[in-house]
């Protein structure tokens, strides 16, 4: 991804500060998808748009990351009732939409056209990042990852605190372009612009695809 979106001198700034540097690419990579749930990926939900190229795409990852030997984890946000009708969750006060995400409706369940399989894992967080108040950290360590493609919603919110996150947890972190989506395309560009330069690598999803399949041929 390039800073030319943003203007030459906003390029400069960064590179003179040192940012941007490309991260490492592991040998045993992980496949984050977060909160693609009807919720975030159906425009009908109080807090949803209409995300089917993401879901496609994202899609087309895990069907590389199978032979790959990647493992896929989905997240999901979903609050009991009394904590989404309560005070007990601060972040619902700013985001008042997502109190409707409550155990067991449909805006909690994954989008129906993506491809889990039985041996993927499923997170539920209650914040934005994936790694907050879970076992993901744990998880990912567990299996013996060192990078985590991220995938799913929204770029501007659950995207980039995982990927925040991961990076301070330790693991590269790769973000496929196609594999993420916003409601609007000012926030989701800008996010992109800021993983880029200071968490992560930003990605075409060929080159995702081509690092998994080069994975593949040396197992």
């Amino acid at each position: 991804m390039s800073g030319a979106r943003y203007g030459r001198e906003t390029e400069r700034t960064y590179q003179r500060a040192g940012f941007g540097a490309p991260v490492r690419r592991g040998s045993r990579p992980a496949v984050l998808v977060v909160d693609l749930t009807r919720g975030f990926t159906e425009a009908g939900f109080p807090s949803g748009a209409d995300l089917t190229d993401v879901v496609g795409a994202t899609g087309e990852l895990i069907a590389a990351a199978r032979p790959a030997g990647a493992p896929v984890v989905f997240t999901t946000i979903a609050y009991t009732p009394a904590e989404a009708s309560g005070d007990a969750v601060t972040w619902l006060d700013k985001v008042p939409g997502m109190r409707s995400m409550v155990e067991g409706s449909e805006e909690v369940a994954l989008d129906r056209r993506l491809p889990r399989a039985s041996e993927d894992h499923l997170i539920v967080k209650k914040g934005a990042s994936a790694f907050f108040g879970t076992s993901l950290a744990a998880l990912l360590t567990g299996a013996g990852c060192d990078t985590v493609l991220v995938c799913g919603a929204t770029t501007s919110g659950c995207v980039r605190a995982t990927a925040v996150d991961a990076v301070q947890s330790g693991f590269s972190v790769l973000v496929p372009r196609e594999c993420v989506g916003d409601r609007a395309p000012g926030p989701h560009e800008a996010n992109l612009f800021d993983i880029q330069a200071k968490y992560g690598d930003v990605i075409g999803l060929k080159e995702a695809v081509s690092y998994l399949d080069g994975l593949r041929r040396t197992a």
